[in-house]
């Protein structure tokens, strides 16, 4: 089953939200996220907040799902009301698998967001899709939504990796994939997933290869995490399947960003390259730089000026919160200076661009110099102001931002 809730505070009725928090939003990036939370199987390492359609038992169908976060996008327009945001800067259609709904109405979704706040020139919107879900049309109706980028879940290019995962996809999918949104005038992120029960180093240069003949726009990799209440949670605790290893990850992570590195691409953020500044996931980048994002959707997650909120995570719970009018808030927290602090370098320090020196506090600015010595912060970047990792800094993410926070 999906993840359990952070803990947190009632969230209002109404979904109103603190006037610290409103203040100043118009001047702030803005972004909206959109959950969608149908998958056609449940893949065996994933916990996020999806639900197979027999799993629903017809009480909670895709239309029903609609017709709530429409509702939700008409709350946050009240909610934000006199203190409108800036024009959209990203929209991201998120699950789940987005692509199980008709792209028309993927489309009314994102068109009801642009006409509450308008679009920034230029924003980026994507969805992410499998890929046995697109098609010629599919890919054709997206584009003609307004959709510049399509992020598929590749995940690996080897047969038995993939059953391990129980993607549903082929090898030879992926790349009929690729080429069908290109052809739709769409850009292109591939999501490949290291560190697989049973992946060699083999398997996954064989996965990053395949990956970078497609020549995609994007590239995001992320080490397997065996997350409780899955079903390879399950396997590994009976033995069936072995936990992945560190050492083994990281010699895949190293192997990526080389191979990656040779082939055009430069990492922006620890798991994430692309071919140009211009290809960067920008949507992404706003939970990075602490943007403020609204999130629709069962268990979507929010950020407005230092208020966090999630959703009520089962959709009939969150199709029935909104039938009666009510937020389908179930918690928030209102983040205290030093919480938003923490976050600054939690986040920060992950870019490629890193966090300028002079926003850390006296015990990161001692801890610089250290760092630089002991090879996870770059020392160039260090003299002219800036907190960037190394390789090594990458592996070792967690120790960096631990001694930089003292």
């Amino acid at each position: 089953m999906p993840s359990t809730f952070p803990p947190g505070e009632p969230a209002p009725a109404d979904g109103s939200l603190p006037a610290s928090a409103l203040e100043g939003l118009g001047r702030r990036p803005f972004s909206v996220y959109l959950h969608v939370p149908f998958c056609r199987v449940r893949c065996g390492y994933c916990d996020f907040n999806t639900y197979t359609l027999p799993e629903l038992e017809g009480s909670a169908a895709p239309q029903g799902y609609l017709e709530s976060a429409h509702a939700e996008i008409a709350l946050a327009a009240r909610v934000l009301g006199e203190h409108d945001p800036a024009p959209v800067s990203t929209i991201f259609v998120g699950g789940g698998t987005p692509t199980m709904l008709p792209a028309a109405a993927l489309g009314s979704l994102v068109a009801d967001v642009v006409a509450r706040w308008g679009l920034r020139a230029g924003a980026e919107i994507t969805t992410e899709a499998n890929p046995d879900t697109i098609t010629p049309q599919v890919a054709e109706e997206l584009a003609a939504s307004g959709f510049t980028r399509v992020s598929l879940g590749m995940q690996s290019a080897v047969p038995h990796v993939l059953r391990t995962l129980d993607r549903t996809h082929e090898r030879a999918g992926v790349a009929a994939a690729v080429e069908t949104v290109r052809a739709a005038g769409m850009q292109v992120s591939l999501d490949l997933i290291y560190g697989t029960p049973g992946e060699s180093l083999a398997d996954w240069r064989a996965s990053l290869e395949a990956a970078v003949a497609l020549e995609p726009d994007h590239v995001s990799a992320y080490a397997l995490v065996v997350e409780p209440g899955t079903r390879l949670h399950g396997q590994v605790r009976r033995g069936e399947v072995e936990a992945p290893e560190d050492d083994d990850e990281a010699d895949k992570y190293e192997l990526a960003d080389e191979l990656l590195a040779a082939a055009g691409y430069a990492w922006y953020e620890i798991s994430n390259w692309a071919r140009s500044p211009q290809q960067r996931c920008e949507h992404n980048l706003a939970y990075w730089r602490g943007s403020d994002w609204w999130g629709i959707g069962p268990g979507a997650h929010s950020h407005v000026g230092g208020v966090r909120w999630w959703n009520v995570k089962h959709p009939r719970a969150y199709d029935d919160r909104l039938g009666q009018g009510l937020s389908p808030a179930h918690a928030r927290e209102v983040l205290a200076p030093e919480e938003r602090y923490d976050e600054r370098v939690l986040l920060g320090v992950r870019l490629a661009d890193g966090l300028a020196v002079e926003e850390l506090g006296p015990a990161g600015r001692v801890a610089v110099a250290g760092l630089v010595a002991d090879g996870l912060l770059e020392g160039r970047a260090a003299v002219g102001g800036r907190a960037v990792l190394t390789l090594r800094g990458r592996l070792l993410a967690d120790t960096v931002v631990h001694r930089l926070l003292g």
